[in-house]
């Protein structure tokens, strides 16, 4: 299991508190900021999970840590009659809203308060499941995959994007500079919340990844799993299914 990382040192809150109070602080500039983090790259990433869950044709389709909704907006591309993004921090969720009035998809995408590990829906009522850049976010990233696991009808498809660390040289090294110096100055530079993106860049460090994270999917009862790796190794997109 990876290690506990939490935004904020001295807080009283645990992870899944803080993580909702950091996302609140920053969510009004998180869109912005994650392009210029990212190089605009993670919009690529996000077309391949929409591609990998729109072969499936989902009727009902989950988006968890949907943030500011850009995945759920994606999904109305898909055959879904149905689309729930649902987080934790009431703030990103506001920003999606307005997102997805602007685009007149309020008839298509339902976005919902929710905790990933206290899910508020049925067994087995979701044919996709996506989690971008969320999972590390887990308080208890066990608990989080076993309700996701949950909801996901026998037959359905899984998805989740996340950060990794390269393996190969000298990707793993100009990774490890970037993560551990430029990461956390943009973040500063661009954000009122100084340990919002020190976190971010270290929790993603420590987080379990490639074959790993495959084996926890495991363990929790997922069948099918796949890692692929993207862009030289800083992210992977991971896909599962269930009996």
């Amino acid at each position: 299991m990876s290690k506990n990382v939490t935004p904020y040192k001295d807080s009283g809150l645990g992870k899944k508190e803080q993580v909702a109070q950091m996302f609140d602080t920053i969510s009004e500039n998180y869109d912005g900021l994650n392009r210029v983090i990212s190089f605009g790259i993670d919009v690529k990433w996000r077309k391949k999970v929409l591609k990998m869950v729109a072969d499936t044709k989902p009727k009902t389709i989950l988006d968890i840590a949907t943030g500011t909704g850009d995945l759920a907006i994606l999904m109305t591309a898909t055959s879904a009659t149905e689309i729930v993004g649902a987080d934790i921090s009431a703030g990103m969720l506001d920003v999606g809203r307005k997102k997805i009035s602007e685009r007149k998809l309020d008839s298509k995408i339902k976005m919902v308060l929710a905790d990933s590990e206290n899910l508020p829906f049925e067994d087995n009522y979701f044919d996709a499941i996506t989690v971008a850049f969320g999972v590390r976010n887990f308080e208890n990233l066990e608990k989080g995959l076993s309700e996701i696991l949950r909801v996901l009808r026998p037959g359905g498809i899984f998805v989740i994007l996340e950060t990794s660390v390269p393996t190969r040289f000298p990707y793993k090294q100009g990774y490890r500079f970037y993560s551990k110096f430029i990461l956390p100055v943009i973040g500063r530079l661009f954000s009122k919340d100084k340990s919002a993106y020190a976190y971010l860049s270290e929790s993603a460090s420590v987080f379990p990844y490639g074959e790993a994270l495959n084996n926890i999917l495991r363990k929790i009862g997922f069948i099918e799993v796949k890692d692929l790796p993207q862009t030289m190794g800083v992210a992977t997109i991971y896909s599962a299914s269930k009996k």
